[in-house]
């Protein structure tokens, strides 16, 4: 089909929301003044003979469209409603130009016809298209029961005219009614005109699935309902037949009279039954009862371990306590204490203490590795308790400890009745593992929830939020671990006893290594005890050059990877079993050390070399360490004035570098030091390790030492390390962790310790060996310890000085 363009002067007649496209007959309301003004405007222009033609363009918010429908006005008079209306049938496209003048009050304009082009024969692919767009169509009409209109639209065989009967679609919207006027291509109008039929019957068949799942749902609960209803009285007629209870109420209440529980607590329990029998099937509250009786009946209410007298070895405890773990005297003699006193009052029948039984809350504090979770296990075994282990670590809600209240979906008890019942007795060994890790955030504080369960005059009455019942918690032995002291709160603190794990001795790691670490790595490599023998050297060795720790975790990650050495080289022939693994051969299997000692190391090599380095002692989370403190003095010229701190350093021991520099610029010509310097001079501490946070007043008589050092140009002694806090008066002030700041010494080879005077008691909890091999000297001014620090500035030779205490 073709038709040539023709220039036109028509009367615009406006639509607003509603779109004709050729071919379509659409009635048209004339009370519309802009419809009426077309119409008369059309009548008045037409010549006898013709029927008026008109201009339908679509108007969207004022704005008209680049393409019109040519209109013939078949016949005016009244519409169904009355009102006075004309019959306008669309015959073709026409491209508006520009206005122009005419009769009547109607908008006259300037268009050309467009131009269709449609190949004859048609294309395979469009005769296809023309297919699947009547199929489409069919099967929409026939949904809406037009079975009128489907053989008409059948009978189409013009491409144009089946692309723009689609106009008459109603769910097509305005927009998409103007891009088909506005397609002028007729292939590409009725391939648009497939792909909107075709995702309008895809939603069709989605809203009809889901109204056809909505109504099939309704008729299962319908049917559900009438069925309960039917076993609930077929149920009832039974039970009157013959004599059963009518329903589980009845069964929980035989389960809560049959249970040995508390009187109050059976109480409670009943209480709860009695809600239960009152509800029905579907309430949510009958679920909550349910799962509710179900806790409280599944703990063991008077469950406990024989605590006869007969129950107490305690030659048998310890010997477990000692074979399990080497070293922690104080928390094994803690222990054994505990189970002593525990045997003597059931000897005498003195039964419980203060109307409550004995329960012990011990907090194990010190660095990784140490075996403090791993304890216990023991401390159970050795009691003949059931063990359960509570991780805290990361836990941020109140609710985790309390538990959450029963009106919550997914309600919970707490973590500590949690471990009662998987304990299945009231007076288990609970280890609280890691209960400085504990954090606190909207939800609440867990560690101020811990406080009524540590605390042994509380804890025999706790209340668990989901229980609602009292708990007698006063005959579990809580056992608590933390890395960090000082992160624990202080008032949880307070309700523990403490006990300081501050790691092994070298002596003790080789005796651990050689009794429970060699054994379990044996076994873990598929080797048989005696297929490879590591001596005592090899072990001290591996103890004090390839891991420098508290703990022993990487002394075993380092005997497991000896042994798989050693495996791996039998493998592969090049290693006879058994082997035996002295001191020499740990280079060769595993390489060179990591650590070597200050000491060991060439003089020039040495930190201290220089003036101004200083070997400071140091608490980390890891335990003890040894950390160096360096000065340096600006050019006079070239360099900034005032202080400068690096090496991440907390605000206090900020605060004891100005001590430092204040005691010296006070003090410095009493100690000969050349202190006008400070004055034009800036001053340069750093401590390494930058990436590592740093804090506490320790490292101050170490700051004060290395800028007198710096200041006099007199090295420190290598073997000289020091710890304690400088007052600005020169005092040298007590500190913490005296114990593992010596292991740490003594773990780097350090020789010489200067520690404060008033810890001095604190060398009482310090192993004999370890006071044997260092020369320990409690000061108490700063002026002593720049005389046993600082060599002397004649020859660099060390002062003979005596320590000052033994």
């Amino acid at each position: 089909m073709a038709s040539t363009s023709t220039s036109l002067t028509l009367p615009v007649l406006p639509l607003d929301d509603e779109v004709v496209l050729p071919g379509m007959v659409v009635p048209l309301d004339l009370s519309d003044a802009d419809v009426r003004a077309a119409v008369e405007a059309a009548q008045a222009a037409a010549s006898s003979g013709n029927k008026p033609r008109v201009l339908l363009v679509p108007r969207i918010d004022g704005k008209y469209a680049a393409i019109g429908t040519l209109g013939r006005i078949e016949q005016v008079g009244r519409l169904s409603d009355g009102d006075p209306g004309a019959l306008i049938r669309g015959l073709g496209r026409v491209r508006i130009g520009s206005g122009t003048t005419g009769p009547g009050a109607a908008l006259w304009v300037e268009g050309t016809t467009v131009e269709e082009t449609v190949p004859d024969p048609l294309p395979g692919t469009v005769a296809e298209l023309v297919t699947e767009y009547k199929a489409l169509a069919t099967s929409w009409l026939r949904k809406r029961g037009a079975w009128q209109v489907v053989d008409r639209v059948q009978q189409i065989e013009d491409v144009p005219t089946l692309a723009d009967n689609s106009g008459y679609s109603p769910f097509l919207t305005t927009e998409q009614k103007i891009r088909l006027l506005e397609t002028t291509d007729p292939v590409a109008r009725l391939k648009y005109a497939t792909e909107v039929l075709r995702e309008h019957l895809a939603e069709q068949d989605v809203a009809e699935s889901i109204a056809k799942d909505v109504q099939e749902g309704v008729d299962k609960q319908q049917r559900e309902f009438l069925l309960r209803r039917q076993l609930e009285a077929v149920r009832k007629e039974l039970a009157e037949l013959n004599g059963d209870p009518e329903d589980e109420g009845d069964d929980y209440r035989a389960r809560v009279e049959a249970a040995d529980l508390p009187e109050d607590v059976r109480k409670a329990a009943l209480k709860e039954v009695d809600k239960l029998e009152r509800s029905s099937d579907q309430s949510p509250e009958g679920s909550w009862i349910r799962t509710w009786l179900d806790t409280v009946l599944e703990l063991p209410w008077n469950e406990r371990t024989d605590d006869s007298a007969s129950a107490y070895d305690i030659a048998g405890a310890k010997e477990i306590l000692d074979a399990d773990h080497s070293g922690l005297e104080d928390v094994k003699e803690r222990i054994t204490e505990y189970l002593a006193v525990r045997k003597r009052r059931t000897e005498r029948g003195l039964g419980l203490i203060g109307g409550r039984r004995g329960g012990a809350v011990l907090a194990l504090v010190g660095p990784p590795g140490v075996g403090k979770t791993s304890l216990g296990a023991s401390v159970a075994r050795a009691m003949g308790r059931k063990f359960v282990r509570v991780a805290l670590g990361g836990v941020r809600d109140e609710a985790e400890i309390r538990g959450h209240r029963r009106t919550y979906v997914g309600a919970l008890p707490g973590r500590i009745v949690r471990a009662i019942k998987e304990a299945g007795s009231m007076n288990p060994v609970v280890l609280l593992d890691e209960i400085d890790k504990v954090g606190s955030d909207f939800r609440g504080d867990p560690a101020a929830a811990l406080l009524e369960v540590l605390d042994p005059a509380q804890n025999h009455t706790f209340r668990d939020h989901y229980l609602e019942v009292e708990l007698d918690l006063s005959d579990v032995v809580f056992l608590a671990t933390a890395n960090v002291l000082e992160a624990i709160p202080e008032p949880l603190l307070d309700r523990m006893e403490l006990v300081r794990l501050d790691g092994y001795t070298e002596d003790e790691k080789v005796v651990i290594a050689r009794d429970h670490l060699l054994p379990r790595q044996l076994e873990r490599a598929g080797l048989e005890p005696g297929e490879v023998i590591l001596e005592d050297g090899a072990l001290r060795r591996l103890a004090g050059e390839y891991t420098r720790e508290a703990g022993v975790r990487n002394l075993e990650r380092a005997v497991a990877r000896l042994l798989r050495k050693v495996t791996a080289q039998h493998e592969l022939g090049e290693r006879e079993l058994p082997f035996t693994v002295g001191a020499d051969q740990l280079r060769p299997l595993i390489g060179r050390p990591h650590h070597t000692p200050e000491s060991a190391q060439d003089p020039a090599e040495r930190r201290t070399a220089v003036p101004g380095v200083v070997t400071g002692l140091a608490v980390t989370g890891a335990g003890g360490d040894v950390l160096y403190v360096e000065a340096s003095l600006a050019d006079p010229e070239t360099g900034a004035s005032g202080l400068q701190l690096t090496g991440q350093l907390g605000d206090v021991m900020k605060e004891s570098a100005h001590i430092a520099l204040s005691f010296l610029r006070s003090h410095g010509a009493e100690l000969e030091l050349p202190v006008a310097d400070l004055k034009e001079r800036g001053v340069h501490l750093h401590v390494p390790a930058g990436a590592v946070p740093k804090d506490g007043p320790s490292a101050g008589v170490t700051m004060t030492t290395a800028l007198a050092s710096l200041l006099s140009g007199r090295q420190v002694r290598p073997d000289v390390a020091m710890t304690g806090e400088v007052s600005l008066t020169g005092r040298v002030l007590p500190i913490g962790g005296v114990k593992q700041k010596l292991l740490a010494a003594h773990r780097a080879g350090i020789g010489t310790v200067i520690i404060p005077k008033r810890n001095e008691p604190d060398l009482d909890e310090v192993p004999a060996e370890i006071l044997d091999a260092l020369e320990v000297h409690p000061v108490a001014d700063v002026r002593q310890v720049l005389e046993l620090a600082l060599t002397p500035a004649s020859n660099g030779a060390a002062p003979e000085v005596a320590p000052l205490s033994a």
